[in-house]
C-alpha cells in the first residue's frame, strides 16, 4: 500500500469520484457472495458500500473475504459513481468503492451478538463499549453534543462567558438530603455537587453572563426511566435582570437555536427514530402553576388545585395541552410556592407565598427549573436560617452578596432528560454513554436489579 497516499474520510468521497483513495475504519457488515463480497466500512464521519471483485483486483477478493465485523482496516480503492437506477437517498447513496487493497490494522474478537439485533436494556449497557458503535447509539450521542453546541453558541452569541463548575462541593446547593459524601478532606465532610447553582451565582459577580457544563451528583433512592445519579447539566446565570420572565426569554433563545441545530444536522437521525422535530410556536406558551392546575381540573376532573407541584401524570397532559392549543411541544409553568423552591429563589412580592421561578415542560417531562434569584445578602441570610440551614456553612458563598450583587436569575437544563424526549426514548439511560444509577456502575452491581418504577 502506497505509504505516502494520504486519507480521505467516508464522508468527502463524492470529491474524489474517479480517483483512487485511501479510507480508515472499522468493518461495519461484510456480504460474501463468492465472486463478490461487499464490505461497509465505517469512519467517524459515516459509512459506504465497498465492493471487492476481479473487476477491481483479483487478489483484493480473497483479503476481503476475510474480514469480519468490527475488524480495523485500511482500504484502497477506486470512487465510482453508480448507475442511476442503483442511487440511494443517504450518505454516500450515489457511489460506492472498488476496493484494489486491503490492509487489516487490528482484528476483533466475535461478537456476542448481531449488531442489528434489538437487546433489552440492561444487556445492551453491559456491552456499551460495543453497542456505542451501532447506527443508533452513534446518533443518540451525536444529538448529545450537537445540543451542547448549540448550548454554548447561543449563549457565547448573547455575551456569557464559560465557567467550569466544582464537582466537590462543601455543602448541598439545594439543602436536601440526597447528597454523596466524600470523606476524604481533613476536620471535614464534602459532597459531590447536585448542583452549580451557587457557583453560578458567585460568577454572576465577576463576568455577569456566564453558563456552564458540569456533572452533577443525585443519591436518590430512584430507579425510574427519568433519573441518574449522575448526569450532565448545562447552565447558564445572568445578571441585570428586571426579572425571570428575562431568563425565560434567554432560555428560549438557547432552545430555538438547539432545535434549529438539531434539524439541521440530525434529518436523518429524526427519520431513523421516526420522530418529528420539535414544534415551537411564535412564542412558548406560559402560565402560572395555579391556572395550570384549573385548566388540569377543568379538562380531566382530577382535582389538583392548591397542590404544591404537579404530578408526572400532569406535566404529561400539559405538554398535549400545550401542543394542541398553542402548537407548542414546550411550556412554562411559573409561580410555584415559596416552600417548594430553594432558599434562594425570589419570592413574588405582588403574589405572596408563590416565587418568580418557572419549570420548562417539554414532550410530556420537565427538562429545565429556572427562575429570579435573591440578590440582597440580608435576605438571603434570613432565608438560609428559615429553611433551617447554617449560615456559617454558605459563608463563602454570601461573600458574592455580601460585597454586590444585581438582580440575577438562571436555569439548570438536564441534557439526558432533552436528549431522550428530542428522540422519543422511553428510559434517560439510553442518552447517558455510560450511565450512574443506584443498581449500575458500567455492569450491574447485582444480578437482580431493581424493577423500574
Amino acid at each position: 500500500m502506497a505509504e505516502k497516499q494520504e486519507r480521505v474520510l467516508i464522508k468527502d468521497l463524492k470529491e474524489h469520484i474517479g480517483e483512487d483513495v485511501l479510507i480508515n475504519g472499522w468493518v461495519d457488515k461484510v456480504r460474501d457472495h463468492g465472486k463478490v463480497a461487499f464490505i461497509v466500512p465505517r469512519d467517524r464521519s459515516g459509512t459506504v458500500q465497498a465492493v471487492a471483485s476481479n473487476d477491481y483486483n483479483d487478489t483484493a477478493l480473497p483479503e476481503a473475504q476475510k474480514l469480519h465485523e468490527q475488524w480495523v482496516v485500511e482500504i484502497v480503492g477506486e470512487v465510482k459513481e453508480r448507475p442511476e437506477k442503483m442511487k440511494k437517498d443517504e450518505l454516500n447513496g450515489e457511489l460506492e468503492l472498488g476496493i484494489k487493497e486491503v490492509r487489516v490494522l487490528s482484528e476483533a474478537a466475535e461478537l456476542p451478538f448481531d449488531m442489528d439485533a434489538e437487546l433489552n436494556l440492561d444487556t445492551a449497557l453491559d456491552n456499551r463499549p460495543l453497542t456505542m458503535r451501532t447506527q443508533s447509539g452513534r446518533d443518540i450521542f451525536n444529538v448529545n453534543a450537537t445540543i451542547i453546541q448549540s448550548f454554548r453558541e447561543a449563549l457565547v452569541h448573547n455575551d456569557f462567558t464559560e465557567f467550569q463548575a466544582p464537582a466537590i462541593v462543601g455543602g448541598d446547593a439545594e439543602g436536601g438530603a440526597g447528597v454523596f459524601k466524600v470523606e476524604y478532606f481533613k476536620d471535614g465532610v464534602a459532597y459531590l455537587a447536585s448542583s452549580p447553582q451557587l457557583y453560578k451565582q458567585i460568577m454572576v459577580g465577576v463576568f455577569e453572563r456566564v453558563f456552564t457544563t458540569t456533572k452533577v451528583f443525585r443519591a436518590e433512592k430512584s430507579a425510574t426511566t427519568r433519573h441518574l445519579s449522575e448526569y450532565t447539566t448545562i447552565d447558564f446565570e445572568m445578571g441585570f435582570i428586571k426579572d425571570h420572565h428575562d431568563i425565560m426569554n434567554m432560555l428560549e433563545t438557547v432552545i430555538r437555536n438547539i432545535v434549529k441545530r438539531v434539524g439541521e444536522k440530525h434529518k436523518d437521525t429524526l427519520k431513523r427514530f421516526d420522530v418529528e422535530l420539535p414544534k415551537l410556536a411564535d412564542s412558548i406558551p406560559h402560565m402560572k402553576l395555579s391556572e395550570a392546575q384549573e385548566i388540569i381540573t377543568k379538562e380531566t376532573g382530577e382535582n389538583c388545585i392548591g397542590e404544591s407541584d404537579l404530578e408526572p401524570g400532569h406535566e404529561r397532559f400539559l405538554c398535549e395541552y400545550a401542543l394542541r392549543e398553542f402548537g407548542s411541544d414546550f411550556m412554562f409553568i411559573t409561580h410555584y410556592p415559596v416552600s417548594k423552591r430553594p432558599f434562594y429563589t425570589y419570592e413574588d412580592q405582588e403574589d405572596k407565598g408563590f416565587t418568580k421561578s418557572f419549570d420548562l415542560l417539554f414532550r410530556g417531562v420537565e427538562i429545565t427549573t429556572g427562575g429570579q434569584r435573591v440578590h440582597e445578602y440580608a435576605k438571603l441570610v434570613e432565608n438560609i436560617k428559615k429553611w433551617g440551614l447554617d449560615t456559617e456553612a454558605f459563608s463563602y458563598y454570601l461573600q458574592a452578596f455580601k460585597y454586590g450583587m444585581p438582580m440575577h436569575g438562571g436555569i439548570g437544563m438536564g441534557l439526558e432528560r432533552l436528549t431522550q424526549k428530542m428522540l422519543g426514548l422511553s428510559n434517560v439511560r439510553e442518552t447517558n454513554p455510560f450511565p450512574r444509577d443506584m443498581n449500575r456502575i458500567d455492569t450491574l452491581l447485582s444480578k437482580e436489579s431493581s424493577k423500574e418504577e
